[in-house]
């Protein structure tokens, strides 16, 4: 898969990429219904998408809390020195981990956590701790979840990288 710097596209892939994302395991079939193609140049048109990295994969969707991991919680970090290899390895060796950025600012990594209890939380947390200081927020509610990302088709211009085919 390509990194993508910016890949043209056209209002027929804005429509295929708002479809997978409100239902991922549309078939190329329903897909191609949906946009009025044939399936064959709607699958063309799939695979151009993967091929230039602008669909990543498919997922399930998953309610943190029927599977027993009812707290989120952003643990941030500001990183102490410590070995940079041995953090990102515990990151990608603890499950409730499920994401992890390098920001800017006085912190330096946003790492999103799903926890079975405070307990749990507190687990996590001190094991994050030992690579600097930690400061930890519990996720009350969020009103606004996950969302598709609505492709923008106009002309970039913060660097020019847009490219057509």
């Amino acid at each position: 898969m390509a990194s993508n710097p910016r890949q043209a596209i056209d209002s027929t892939d804005v429509a295929i990429l708002s479809l997978l994302q409100r239902d991922g395991r549309m078939s190329t079939a329903e897909l191609a219904r949906e946009i009025n193609m044939s399936p064959s140049s709607t699958a063309d048109r799939l695979r151009r998408l993967t091929d230039h990295g602008i669909i990543n994969g498919y997922r399930a969707v998953i309610d943190q809390a029927a599977i027993g991991h009812p707290l989120t919680a952003f643990v941030r970090l500001r990183f102490g020195g410590a070995a940079k290899s041995a953090f990102l390895d515990m990151l990608r060796n603890t499950p409730q981990v499920l994401e992890a950025h390098h920001v800017t600012g006085e912190d330096c990594y946003l790492i999103r956590v799903a926890a079975r209890s405070m307990e749990d939380l507190e687990t996590i947390s001190t094991r994050i701790a030992v690579f600097g200081h930690v400061t930890t927020n519990i996720v009350f509610a969020s009103p606004i979840p996950a969302r598709p990302l609505t492709p923008d088709l106009s002309p970039t211009t913060d660097s020019g990288n847009a490219q057509p085919e």
